[in-house]
């Protein structure tokens, strides 16, 4: 009996130990960076030189100054709206027309951003002499570019100065219903000498979240850059560690793509298949950047060429991220437990397609899992009901042989045999629900699709902590009751402590997602049904009891 309490508690205490650490070091404060009037100097500066080995040869760079200002022209399509920059064609704007700020849900969200609130932008440029870089101001065309009724994309193009009569056209394409946009570089060699060049494409934030944790308990997954190839696979880079010089990821190879992670969104470069070297590097003023480089075919006088690459920025959405590039969806982090995690969010996005609503998904996913461990859970209970009807014979075991543990302990055990009763049958199902629980939690936390799903009435939102509380004290009342139905303890310390349990819970979950408590306070009212049915039948069928 005290075995079994004591591997419940202990299973109990390894949950809370775990959240709790998942949350200090999610909750840890990003390094803030620093930002000078000199921040946006620094994100234009710094262009990237490929290394002597992918590049043999001397690469010639430009050290012409960043402006201070530059104009920009806006692109809308039905899913974004972006403002490009003269300097370099920098996307130095990206709002998401679907997703709203968490703060305010009257404007919409905002990934790359010039300075209102923190430093993101997305860059590129040729690297050559007198090539246009990401610091080089290019001609924008007039007016703003909105996607029209009946119209897929909108294309903009913007046109470099002339050097030794090489012309430069940077091509930005938007299409309709899509994250996705294709940028390439249009070279015509009008000069008397051959050409030869690297593209870059590089990713500059600050480390900074996007949006403030919220209150006690609130979210902070990782930010940084990520790479992904077949060599390596996916590969995650702290900031930490590149101030360090301690990032590790593959530099060279001929496939992949790197991204700038942060919760529930995600920018990458998604070049074409070919040689290209990565890199992520500090480039000042609290700023990083993240990308890849990629030799341009040598261009004949008189000859053109073209260099492209893709640039996703957008949500985490799953069901996408797969099809667009290898590896992307990974950007979706579960940790050690995706194994766990990946399927359950498949059957959860499957539920949502039937129902239309991510709260009645979890609870539909709960019964399941409930339906599924069912055999393991009925054991359980009946072992504890068992346990519970031989209170009165253990209470009198304490009073004959409380003094001498060894006799006490002895005369358990060959009850326990008697009467075929294992006294740890009830820890199983709670050892298998502590891996679906943490698994479920990490769900909630990591997935767009439930950023700012709501529920019914005053859930509106299954990824934050319920606004009032309620879910959280319903949640503590049904584990009050699953107590009230398990034997007690015979030690009335351990008594108690078990018993403080559900106080302890319920202020943990009070800033658990909504939703994970949702998952808890269902599976708990139908633990309490199955568990109640099962005492019944069992404390009914023991001798001197009325249907005996």
């Amino acid at each position: 009996m005290d075995q079994r309490r004591l591997i419940l508690f202990l299973v109990f205490s390894f949950a809370l130990v775990m959240l709790w650490d998942g949350w200090i070091k999610q909750n840890q404060p990003a390094p803030v960076a620093q930002q000078s009037p000199g921040t946006t100097a620094a994100a234009n500066g710094a262009v990237p030189t490929p290394s002597a080995s992918f590049a043999p040869g001397q690469v010639v760079v430009p050290s012409d100054p960043a402006p201070s200002a530059a104009a920009t022209v806006t692109v809308e399509t039905d899913l974004l709206r972006a403002e490009v920059s003269a300097q370099g064609g920098d996307v130095v704007r990206l709002e998401f027309k679907g997703h709203k700020q968490k703060e305010d849900h009257s404007k919409p969200f905002l990934l790359f951003d010039n300075g209102s609130a923190h430093t993101y932008l997305a860059q590129s440029g040729l690297i050559g002499g007198g090539l246009p870089t990401h610091k080089t101001v290019f001609t924008l065309p007039e007016g703003n570019f909105v996607l029209k009724a009946g119209e897929d994309r909108v294309v903009l193009r913007l046109e470099a100065p002339e050097q030794n009569g090489v012309r430069v056209t940077k091509v930005m394409t938007f299409a309709r219903g899509s994250y996705l946009i294709d940028v390439a570089y249009e070279i015509s060699n009008g000069g008397s000498e051959a050409l030869s060049a690297h593209a870059y494409f590089q990713l500059t934030r600050d480390s900074n979240p996007a949006e403030k944790p919220e209150g006690f308990g609130g979210v902070q997954t990782f930010i940084g850059p990520a790479f992904y190839t077949e060599a390596g696979k996916f590969q995650k880079v702290q900031f930490g560690d590149i101030d360090d010089g301690d990032a590790k990821f593959v530099k060279t190879a001929s496939d992949g793509w790197v991204a700038m992670v942060q919760h529930y969104f995600v920018s990458a470069w998604l070049p074409e298949q070919g040689e290209r070297e990565y890199f992520a590097r500090s480039v000042g003023n609290g700023l990083y950047s993240a990308g890849a480089i990629i030799p341009v075919s040598q261009i004949a006088p008189g000859a053109a060429a073209k260099v492209e690459s893709r640039l996703y920025a957008g949500p985490q959405e799953q069901d996408k991220l797969e099809a667009i590039a290898p590896g992307l969806d990974l950007v979706v982090d579960y940790g050690w437990l995706t194994v766990i995690a990946a399927p359950l969010f498949w059957v959860l996005a499957w539920l949502y397609k039937l129902t239309g609503n991510w709260g009645w998904a979890i609870i539909l996913v709960t019964v399941m899992l409930k339906a599924v461990f069912f055999p393991l859970s009925a054991a359980s209970y009946k072992s504890m009901a068992k346990m519970r009807v031989l209170g009165p014979r253990l209470q009198r075991m304490k009073e004959l042989y409380g003094n001498d543990k060894a006799k006490m302990q002895q005369e358990m055990m060959n009850l326990y045999r008697t009467e075929k009763i294992n006294p740890l049958g009830g820890c199983l199902p709670i050892l298998v629900q502590i891996p679906v629980f943490i698994a479920l939690y990490w769900v909630l936390l990591g997935s767009v699709e439930m950023r700012q799903a709501p529920w019914l009435g005053w859930i509106q939102d299954l990824s934050a902590k319920d606004p009032y509380f309620i879910l959280p004290v319903i949640m503590g009342v049904s584990m009050l009751v699953q107590m009230k139905l398990n034997p007690t303890p015979p030690d009335p310390i351990q008594a108690k402590v078990m018993m403080a349990m559900p106080i302890v819970f319920t202020f943990m979950f009070l800033w658990f997602p909504s939703g994970l408590v949702l998952y808890w306070v269902v599976n708990n009212i139908l633990s309490i049904a199955q568990q109640w049915q099962i005492t019944r039948m069992i404390e009914s069928a023991k001798p001197g009891s009325k249907t005996a």
